[in-house]
């Protein structure tokens, strides 16, 4: 019998393992083929039970429709989408560039969402998941349970974002990074540190403040207090931050989740009458422009931005070329020693 043309059918993955195919996904959800269609197309009518079990059933099997599958079949689309939490400021945008340098020349075009923790954003990321080839899903910008129902419909690369079991990760070291940057301050005798950040917000913070203690519980430093929580990571956010922090006069170092954060701090320094870096060490994550141009020049954690986004890309074409094992990429951060942490100039 001839297997219809939208199967994801062919080559093992190994000498004795063959791919999953739509009739093993049909018969695990007890429906049809063409039913399994369907319910992987947001705009068809099928009962919600029923597309719950499809979805459910291609996630545990790791299957979706191969590019070529769906180019024979006339439903390839020939874009590709990255969901993002927010697009200000120079991280996000960089990402982006990354991200789209990768697209260009593959004949694909990019679509960018940014869900700023809108309640709708659920519904949009599963339209935008039935209109794309695949998607790039950043941060926490997509709840995980409608992530693995899009993980199900279409190729699905995490950026930034813990892994998930049989889905493509890109991130950037944090910890460690995080570690040596605090041990480098507690080498300068600086003792009453303070983090600015929310590790609540992203898995990236949250790592950098796993760092930041695990550097004081090695060196039997007590931690002076909690991370200070910023709503956004912006300028702003760490001028607020940086005022609250340093009402106690013994603080003698800010490490901050970013470098706009850490210019928010400057701010607040210099309006209550602290020094950088003589009586107040400050450091910052990214190295941004910004981060070279501050006075004193920013320390900081240098991370590669756009190629974290060229990856993201990179993965994410492999995978809607058909490949099926999921990668884990994490890529090095590298510690830029600037004057703002009491290093000479």
């Amino acid at each position: 019998m001839t297997k219809p043309e939208n199967e994801a059918v062919g080559r093992a993955d190994g000498p004795h393992r063959r791919r999953p195919t739509v009739y093993q996904v049909a018969e695990r959800a007890g429906v049809s083929i063409a039913t399994v269609s369907r319910a992987l197309r947001a705009d068809e009518p099928v009962a919600p039970e029923t597309r719950r079990r499809v979805l459910a059933a291609a996630r545990a099997l790791n299957w979706w429709p191969s590019r070529a599958a769906q180019t024979l079949a006339g439903e390839a689309h020939d874009a590709v989408a990255i969901i993002m939490p927010d697009l200000a400021g120079p991280y996000y945008a960089q990402v982006v560039a990354g991200f789209e340098s990768e697209v260009v020349g593959r004949d694909s075009v990019v679509m960018v969402l940014a869900t700023h923790g809108r309640a709708a954003s659920e519904r949009l990321v599963r339209d935008l998941a039935s209109r794309i080839d695949g998607l790039v899903v950043m941060g926490e910008s997509v709840p995980e349970p409608t992530l693995h129902e899009v993980v199900a419909q279409v190729p699905v690369v995490l950026l930034a974002r813990p892994a998930l079991p049989a889905v493509t990760t890109v991130s950037c070291e944090n910890v460690q990074a995080a570690e040596a940057l605090t041990r480098h301050l507690l080498d300068h005798g600086r003792r009453r540190l303070r983090f600015v950040g929310d590790p609540e917000g992203t898995p990236d913070v949250q790592e950098r403040w796993t760092g930041f203690g695990r550097a004081h519980a090695v060196a039997g430093v007590p931690l002076t207090a909690g991370p200070v929580a910023c709503e956004r990571l912006e300028a702003e956010s760490g001028y607020r931050a940086g005022l609250d922090v340093l009402r106690d006069p013994e603080v003698d170092a800010v490490f901050c989740a970013n470098d706009e954060l850490a210019s928010g701090v400057y701010r607040a320094a210099a309006e209550v009458g602290r020094t950088v870096p003589g009586d107040l060490a400050v450091t910052g994550w990214d190295d941004v422009t910004l981060a070279a141009h501050l006075s004193p020049r920013l320390t900081t954690v240098r991370q590669p931005m756009r190629e974290l986004g060229a990856a993201a890309a990179r993965l994410l074409f492999e995978q809607i070329g058909g490949a099926r094992t999921p990668a884990t990429v994490q890529l090095d951060t590298e510690m830029v020693i600037r004057a703002s942490c009491g290093c000479p100039a």
